[in-house]
């Protein structure tokens, strides 16, 4: 009874499909297909990124991270600590919140959507600078569209500040996002945009290797 149900949850998401008119055989479904390109594109991304983040963060002295939304949150797929005494904790693997984090807004700010109308319509706070008004929310994405980076202060984690840059893949879609984040006393909120054309640039470098030509957009 328990392998019953299991194939009728795998079943439900496409993982498996019944195998022909026999009853009671299954066979693999498009799902597992779907599933296996997330996952080699996870660590595909990860690897092609690995040395630009590396020279990165040894030239900012900060912690840079790359991450990828999964449904509706953020998930860091590889990170780099600059080498400082005092350095962020180490976020791949774990999710995060969409709206509390840079590279969370960034995601968010190029996710369909209904994608966003599931995030504004439950904004958490984590600290008291986190935005929890969805009307607040919504300008912040469009100044991240229009900018092209999102910045937090104190949103996650109280005294840790970061800024954010797309990277985008070779049909010029927004498919993670670059974050180099750090102690506000280190990364003060005021000097977080100098930070966006070095973090923009390692970015265009990754985009180039998943494809991204730049004159596409």
């Amino acid at each position: 009874m328990r392998t019953i149900r299991l194939l009728a949850a795998l079943a439900v998401r496409g993982l498996v499909e019944p195998a022909g008119a026999a009853r009671g055989r299954y066979r693999l479904g498009p799902g597992i297909l779907r599933l296996a390109a997330t996952m080699t594109g996870r660590l595909d991304l990860s690897e092609r990124s690995a040395d630009l983040c590396a020279e990165l963060a040894e030239k900012l002295g900060e912690t840079v991270n790359v991450a990828v939304r999964h449904e509706l949150v953020a998930i860091n797929v590889h990170q780099h600590d600059g080498g400082a005494a005092l350095t962020v904790n180490s976020w791949v693997g774990r999710p995060t919140p969409l709206h509390a984090t840079s590279s969370g807004k960034v995601l968010l700010a190029h996710a369909p959507a209904s994608v966003q109308a599931g995030v504004l319509g439950k904004l958490p706070a984590f600290t008291a600078a986190t935005v929890t008004d969805p009307v607040v929310l919504r300008a912040q994405l469009d100044a991240v569209v229009a900018d092209g980076f999102a910045v937090t202060g104190g949103e996650l984690e109280d005294g840790l500040n970061a800024v954010a840059v797309p990277i985008r893949d070779f049909t010029s879609a927004v498919v993670a996002a670059l974050s180099v984040s750090g102690p506000a006393a280190r990364m003060p909120a005021e000097q977080l945009p100098r930070l966006v054309e070095p973090v923009a640039a390692t970015a265009a470098a990754i985009g180039r290797r998943l494809g991204h030509a730049a004159d596409t957009g």
